[in-house]
């Protein structure tokens, strides 16, 4: 996929007040520690994570949707009634019906003829709604768009800890399917594209690439991040990495960009054991990248155009960069974004009264 239109003129991200360290988690889980002797501190060394944030329980995605996307609206000076399409691409939605996206449109105010829908593709889906977005705006069928995402990880999180607590047939096999939803964090994120003259930035996408290995798609399995999980993630971790390799070769292709030439990377934030096998893998140099998974955890969708937000606020990403966003997702689905950076509104803080609290 080429594009010479489309723009990613705005983020806007909202992130949880409260803190989570994992440090709580494992004493929360001392009842199967005991049991199976598992050595305190596993779970940190192994993800790297220290914390993660969460909404409080019973939060609905889209009113959280609604703040960000209001956020990347106001950041990008852009008027609403350029909005030809929304899309919600998170794990986590309001209902299975009315699609999530109806909320968040009916909040933001956004115009009646306005394209609406929910995106599902695990931790892929807002991306995907970035490319469909840029792909209607490359073909002239609308002049803006906006993405938005809101995981709820509080539910699954807590599910998880009772199941590893009361389930006593579990070995220490078992729990290393159980270990990736532990990793799980909650965060909200919107991304605004628009044409070429409507943009400010001249933040350029230049190309994409994807490739699903579906071969592969049962390795990781949710009813929802809210609900449960179980991930083969050591299998999970080498197939998604050789997918990986294998869409980067497209992506150079398609962005006609050689691999000393990306100056910065956003990959999708899962741990520490991914991000060294991935950088290895591909011979890419971890001092150009940006990581957030050590105080943020996974966030699904919301993971990398987070990071993608955060990078972007924090000053790592300088004008005229050529930046690789990175994804890789279960199913196994592979999706790689060029972007020739320019500058890009960004809105959006840490809460001031942010601190570590118990679930």
């Amino acid at each position: 996929m080429q594009y010479r239109r489309v723009c990613l003129e705005s983020l806007g991200y909202t992130l949880p007040e409260q803190i989570v360290t994992t440090d709580e988690l494992e004493h929360r889980l001392a009842p199967v520690y005991e049991r199976l002797q598992l050595p305190h501190g596993r779970l940190e060394l192994m993800s790297g994570i220290r914390e993660r944030r969460f909404f409080p329980a019973g939060t609905a995605p889209s009113r959280i949707d609604i703040e960000s996307g209001e956020k990347a609206i106001q950041a990008s000076g852009i008027d609403r009634e350029h909005i030809g399409a929304l899309i919600h691409g998170s794990v986590c939605r309001d209902f299975l019906e009315p699609a999530t996206a109806c909320s968040v449109h009916h909040g933001l105010r956004l115009p009646a003829d306005c394209m609406i829908y929910d995106v599902s593709n695990a931790c892929l889906g807002i991306l995907t709604g970035m490319l469909q977005i840029a792909n209607m705006i490359e073909l002239g069928q609308i002049r803006a768009g906006l993405v938005v995402g809101t995981e709820c990880g509080r539910q699954l999180v807590e599910n998880t800890i009772k199941q590893l607590n009361e389930d006593q047939s579990l070995n220490r096999q078992d729990i290393k399917h159980f270990v990736a939803s532990l990793t799980i964090g909650s965060s909200s994120v919107a991304m605004l594209l628009c044409d070429e003259e409507l943009s400010h930035t001249k933040n350029h996408l230049t190309a994409a690439s994807v490739l699903a290995h579906t071969d592969q798609h049962h390795l990781c399995r949710s009813e929802g991040l809210e609900n449960f999980m179980r991930t083969d993630s050591e299998q999970l971790l080498n197939e998604g990495v050789a997918t990986g390799v294998a869409t980067f070769g497209r992506f150079l292709d398609a962005t006609h960009w050689r691999q000393d030439e990306i100056d910065k990377t956003i990959c999708h934030q899962v741990g520490v054991a991914h991000r060294k096998l991935l950088f290895e893998s591909l011979d890419l140099d971890t001092d150009k990248d940006f990581s957030t998974y050590e105080t943020l955890g996974n966030t699904g969708a919301a993971a990398l155009p987070l990071t993608l937000a955060l990078a972007s606020k924090a000053g790592h990403l300088q004008a005229n960069d050529r930046v690789a966003l990175l994804g890789i997702g279960s199913g196994i689905n592979c999706q790689m974004i060029g972007i020739d950076w320019q500058e890009c509104g960004v809105l959006g803080q840490l809460p001031a009264d942010a601190q570590a609290t118990t679930l």
